[in-house]
């Protein structure tokens, strides 16, 4: 099997990912008659022998007028792939079983439109486009993302059949690109770990709710709801309001505190259950992992940070 794979990245120039753009010379297409092609050719065959046999000038005829269209047909298949150019587009992060979506940029470097053009990952679900002339166009390709981490599709077959369906145009790539997968949510969780801090009588700062006290530099942790957007219009910079007077409801997700009975994607469900909630009831969080901690904090970009922590545990 080794043998057999290192063949055909060497017969197909495959050498892993590739910078952007990727465009597809003449050496990079490779053509093939289908099923149809082939009873075509048989059944051109056997009218050249019926021709030959009653000496019928007319069949001579026909024959190489069939035949000649085959061969344009050939060389329109052929011209329908070639000098496509490839980049990878935007992937947004997904979680574990969910379909990540893979966008790519083709650009016709044509002045002739293109029809037909189909993309799939390895023999997965197969999606088709069109190409307009001289324009870029943008597609989705869609894949199960079934584990956590950095998720590579890895190659992409690009075929056409247009436009009599009797010859197959077919090139490979494999784009630069990946996909960032979560841990997939526990769905019956725990209720999260809350730890009430602050003084009930107002007599120091924190992030309650309760009575303004003032504004201090904005942090990229920072809920935006506390943003002093009225100073950010009056061309200020950047401000944070401060609270007094309301105790701080905060979440410490530390995976050490989880039962020790819990596997390491289990706990990583569930933690990653935790943050979604915490993030969701505009609570301040942070997480603890061996290794890494993130301090407490609010809004997307924490979300986000502890959540990358949580794909990327242990690799």
């Amino acid at each position: 099997m080794q043998a057999v794979a290192s063949f055909k990245r060497w017969l197909f120039r495959l050498h892993g990912p590739e910078p952007a753009p990727i465009v597809l010379t003449q050496r990079r297409v490779y053509v093939l008659p289908t099923k149809a092609g082939l009873t075509y050719a048989a059944a051109l065959g056997l009218m050249l022998i019926g021709a030959i046999n009653y000496n019928l000038s007319l069949g001579y005829a026909l024959v190489f007028l069939l035949a000649g269209l085959g061969l344009v047909a050939l060389l329109h298949t052929f011209r329908n792939l070639v000098q496509i150019e490839i980049s990878p587009g935007r992937v947004e992060p997904v979680f574990a079983g969910d379909l990540a979506h893979f966008g790519l940029q083709l650009h016709n470097r044509r002045k002739q439109g293109r029809c037909a053009i189909r993309l799939n990952f390895e023999g997965r679900q197969t999606v088709m486009s069109d190409l307009a002339a001289e324009a870029t166009t943008s597609i989705g390709l869609p894949i199960h993302a079934r584990q956590r981490g950095w998720f590579r599709p890895g190659r992409i077959t690009l075929d056409t059949h247009y436009p009599l369906c009797l010859v197959r145009a077919w090139s490979y790539v494999e784009p630069d690109m990946r996909c960032l997968v979560y841990p997939r949510p526990e769905t019956f969780a725990p209720p999260l770990p809350l730890l009430a801090t602050g003084e009930s009588d107002g007599s120091r700062a924190g992030q309650g709710t309760e009575d303004f006290s003032g504004l201090r530099t904005h942090q990229p942790a920072d809920s935006p709801r506390h943003v002093a957007w009225k100073a950010v219009a009056r061309e200020q910079p950047l401000l944070t309001k401060q609270f007094t007077g309301a105790s701080t409801t905060q979440v410490w997700l530390d995976w050490d505190a989880l039962p020790t009975g819990l596997g390491i994607e289990a706990r990583l469900s569930r933690l990653t259950r935790w943050l979604l909630n915490a993030h969701a009831q505009g609570l301040a969080y942070g997480l603890s992992l061996p290794g890494k901690a993130i301090p407490l904090g609010q809004g997307a970009r924490q979300l986000q940070d502890c959540l990358e922590a949580l794909a990327l545990h242990g690799s």
